[in-house]
């Protein structure tokens, strides 16, 4: 090998040690948001904490009748469903929690993969004694929902699963966008992953999310801002690496949805980012499911379709189950 050859190696080592640490700077320089007190999209809904596993836990919780538990998508939050929150109390005890390392809950140091999940949000449903549940996820809201169904939780009685994100191994959000391919291709990837997420920026977010809707005008701007600054929270990016590194575990985690027993509505957005295939494979493995399609709905369904969201909330707690055939 020449002297020049070995020179060449050593300035690219030395580049990507300098982009390291550098990315080590601007993340440690990154402003930190304050926790609000108030929703700003409802600020007569009081912000509450609950404390389970050890990881405190921001929700929710407002409106009178059945109860039903908002269960929100990776990288986003309980304000995820600000669309619908305001009618569905009319109808519904809601409850909208943000899971670990989401929103302003805790970000503690875990394995991020879909037992976590679903592990925090039955040890939520135990904390506060919540009874007869209706669960209502987006993505891995879904998925979580359909887990503990496999569990045949007692909490539980029902579930709507919208967008359920258990296939293509568990990297769905690939197919978002381009920059979406390129930052799960590159967060398997040791050092890189992690540099990578500490140069983020906000365009890639945006392109990422405005994948997932069918008409980014449909994303509340104040929200996309406020997810963005929250990824700045200590431990945050580390999180949702975590996540990204056993996204796999979604996709495991479905072999259990034969084992359950309660009434189940598989609802998908047109545009969402799986496919046909993908989402018959759930209707057929969970046992008496039902299945509908919104039109000019993508993956972050609440936002695209709050209206039809809140429709099929309605109509399948009033019937208990949608026929197979819909």
């Amino acid at each position: 090998m020449s002297n020049a050859v070995i020179s060449g190696l050593i300035w690219l080592a030395a580049a990507g040690a300098a982009i390291v640490l550098v990315s080590f700077f601007v993340e440690a320089m990154r402003p930190i948001p304050a926790t609000p007190e108030r929703l700003s999209w409802a600020p007569h809904i009081p912000i509450q904490y609950v404390t389970v596993n050890g990881i405190r836990l921001r929700y929710i919780n407002a409106g009178e009748g059945p109860t039903l538990v908002l269960l929100h998508t990776l990288r986003t939050q309980l304000d995820l469903f600000e669309k619908v929150v305001p009618e569905l109390v009319k109808s519904f005890t809601v409850y909208a929690v943000d899971c670990p390392g989401h929103g302003y809950s805790d970000i503690p140091s875990a394995k991020y993969d879909a037992p976590f999940f679903a592990d925090a949000v039955e040890g939520f449903l135990d904390a506060l004694d919540l009874r007869n549940v209706t669960l209502a996820g987006v993505s891995i809201g879904a998925s979580i929902s359909l887990i503990l169904a496999a569990r045949n939780n007692r909490r539980v009685v029902r579930v709507v699963a919208i967008n359920p994100y258990d296939y293509a191994k568990g990297r769905g959000m690939a197919r978002s966008s381009f920059l979406a391919r390129l930052i799960v291709a590159l967060a398997d990837i040791p050092i890189l992953g992690e540099t990578v997420m500490r140069m983020r920026r906000f365009f890639v977010m945006k392109s990422v999310l405005d994948g997932g809707v069918a008409d980014p005008d449909h994303i509340p701007p104040e929200l996309l801002t406020e997810m963005y600054l929250l990824g700045n929270r200590r431990g945050h990016y580390r999180a949702f690496l975590s996540l990204l590194r056993n996204a796999e575990s979604w996709e495991t985690a479905r072999k259990a949805y034969s084992n359950i027993k309660i009434p189940v509505l598989l609802l998908w957005g047109d545009r969402d980012w799986s496919r046909p295939e993908e989402r018959e494979h759930d209707r057929q493995i969970v046992p008496g499911a039902g299945m509908a399609t919104v039109e000019n709905g993508g993956h972050f369904l609440p936002l695209d379709r709050p209206d039809a969201v809140i429709e099929y909330l309605l109509a399948f707690q009033a019937s208990e189950g949608i026929s197979r055939d819909e």
